[in-house]
């Protein structure tokens, strides 16, 4: 009778097996469910909160750019501000809450065993659902203010919105993997997502400025290759190829950071939370 072999190795240290994450995506769910709970728990309005607040952002922004100091974007300021904060809403609470996500899941990191990405990832899942209900008012304000819309719009919302996702993951996943060990990182975060929201052209155009080295240093926050991409099939204009590579550049680099860091510290998150 031949005998069967079973070789148990240890999992490589800067590897995720994909076959367990997809045989634990029920659970990736699970988490997910519990966050948009917890996220809304108590409120009045609930999940509406992810419509109403960019929606008082940019009547805010409408009056002090637009109104009072005159920013001019090339189509209809509410509308660009408006698609700007639902991209923003993605990006900065995704890496928000999945910089806490471990902190906030102890208790449960420290009695089972599961893929501890699948944290973090759940997140982003939370984010994902928050942006498209704020997208669908989107579209209602594209109907509201007649903005034309170019066809194109089926392949650039996604790619921006995929650039989005990969950016936001990477540098959530590296947060969270550093705020488990160094607690200085809740107390940076708020500074750098205001930092990372004005340097984003969120109220003003990056077409607008004149020097050429600060586009592209600007460029380097990945959120505003996005929204070159977000914003394409709105405007009649040319796409800043130069500066989407450099924010998909930079966002594919704190992916792989942020993956590499997490998968080298994971087998210690029990200890140290």
């Amino acid at each position: 009778m031949k005998e069967t072999v079973i070789r148990i190795n240890p999992p490589g240290a800067s590897s995720f097996n994909l076959a367990e994450l997809w045989e634990n995506r029920e659970l990736l769910y699970f988490f997910a469910w519990r966050d948009i709970k917890v996220k809304y728990k108590q409120t009045y309005l609930g999940i509406l909160w992810a419509v109403l607040q960019p929606l008082l952002l940019m009547s805010l922004f409408y009056l002090v750019f637009f109104r009072a100091l005159k920013v001019s974007v090339g189509m209809s300021y509410p509308v660009y501000t408006f698609a700007g904060l639902t991209l923003w809403g993605l990006f900065s609470s995704g890496i928000t809450h999945s910089s806490e996500s471990l902190l906030s899941s102890s208790q449960i990191i420290r009695k089972i065993y599961f893929p501890r990405i699948l944290i973090p990832l759940a997140s982003l899942l939370t984010s994902f659902i928050d942006f498209l209900i704020a997208f669908v008012l989107l579209v209602v304000l594209l109907v509201v203010f007649q903005q034309p819309v170019n066809w194109q719009a089926v392949f650039y919302f996604p790619a921006a919105i995929i650039l989005t996702l990969i950016a936001s993951f990477g540098i959530g996943t590296l947060l969270a993997a550093l705020n488990v060990k160094y607690r200085d990182f809740r107390y940076l975060l708020p500074f750098a997502i205001q930092l990372l929201f004005f340097s984003s052209q969120v109220v003003y155009s990056i077409h607008s400025l004149e020097q050429g080295w600060l586009k592209i240093f600007l460029y380097c926050n990945p959120l505003n290759g996005a929204l070159e991409l977000f914003y394409y099939p709105l405007q009649n204009g040319n796409v800043a190829t130069t500066g989407v590579l450099v924010s998909l550049s930079v966002a594919i680099l704190f992916l792989l950071t942020g993956l590499f860091y997490f998968k080298k510290t994971e087998a210690y998150f029990a200890d140290l939370i």
